[in-house]
């Protein structure tokens, strides 16, 4: 296939080019060129809302549009004067305002989310202008994604506590629950989409298994050959301070994804490459937040 994927050098995008490229498909990318490209895609070097005469005239068989956070990032696209055979848009599961029953499924109300704001609400009103625009177009809504690439402080901080062997401190009784989805899942799911052309247009995304973060934790020890011990921290003091995820717990009901694609990557099994990958690359982690700093300033001392 030719394969236009917008990103291509962090994270999400960075494995979907390097997977598809790796099955034979002839991969181009849209990115500032700021980063390294993948090796084997075509590269075209520009900001996604400039991209003039770029596009004009090419065709691809699938877009795969990781990096559209606004409207704008989908009408720009849109308009380039690029066709397409499939658009697949990954959005996310903030389009579901925390008020909705859970698990939240694909047939109920999108809306404001108060967690994640403005990131929802743009979210939400890209799917809305593509659906507007390209009726047949995939809609998927991930929860947390991990895996190699990762470029967000979240498994590198129980990985670097791990490594310094450090005690944990965890959320209360850290029963709070997270959901994940590996990147190769994305890849794979993508490609059962663009084959099987399935009647539904929007997907739950995301692992059937739940995990707690103090599972989560054991696992990401585990998976750098430690044993984890806790300190519990009391819901008076703000989470985010000292902990990578907000005090949120959200569950999405992935039944859709399942009917297609039964079996994900298994959570402790990708927790150990992306350790492993991590090790190695701990410099592509960005904006790393100061946990431990808080934590040896304001909880040890305290």
């Amino acid at each position: 296939m030719k394969i236009l994927i917008t990103g291509g050098t962090t994270f999400v995008s960075k494995f979907a080019a390097e997977y598809f490229v790796s099955k034979g498909n002839d991969v181009t990318v849209i990115n500032r060129g700021s980063r390294p490209q993948v090796n084997g895609v075509t590269h075209i070097s520009c900001d996604r809302t400039a991209l003039g005469d770029r596009l004009s005239g090419k065709r691809f068989d699938l877009i795969l549009d990781v990096t559209a956070y606004t409207e704008e990032h989908i009408k720009t696209l849109l308009d380039a004067g690029v066709s397409f055979d499939d658009y697949i848009f990954i959005s996310s599961s903030a389009v579901y305002p925390e008020t909705n029953p859970q698990p939240f499924t694909e047939e109920q109300p999108c809306g404001y989310n108060s967690v994640w704001g403005d990131y929802g609400m743009n979210k939400l009103k890209a799917e809305r202008y593509l659906q507007a625009n390209v009726p047949n177009a995939y809609i998927l809504r991930p929860p947390y994604f991990y895996g190699v690439y990762e470029n967000l402080y979240r498994e590198a901080f129980p990985f670097d506590c791990a490594m310094q062997d450090r005690t944990f401190y965890l959320p209360q009784n850290g029963d709070m629950k997270l959901q994940f989805f590996h990147v190769a899942d994305l890849c794979r799911f993508v490609e059962i989409l663009i084959n099987k052309h399935p009647e539904n247009h929007i997907f739950n995304v995301g692992n059937k298994a739940i995990v707690t973060v103090k599972e989560w934790v054991e696992l990401c020890y585990r998976a750098a050959g430690k044993t984890a011990e806790f300190v519990s921290v009391s819901k008076a003091v703000p989470q985010r301070d000292y902990f990578c995820f907000y005090d949120y717990e959200y569950v999405l009901d992935v039944s859709r994804q399942n009917a297609l694609m039964p079996d994900t990557v298994p959570l402790a099994q990708g927790l150990q490459e992306e350790f492993a990958w991590y090790k190695n690359n701990p410099d592509s982690v960005y904006n790393r937040k100061p946990y431990r700093e808080f934590i040896d300033n304001d909880l040890v001392k305290k």
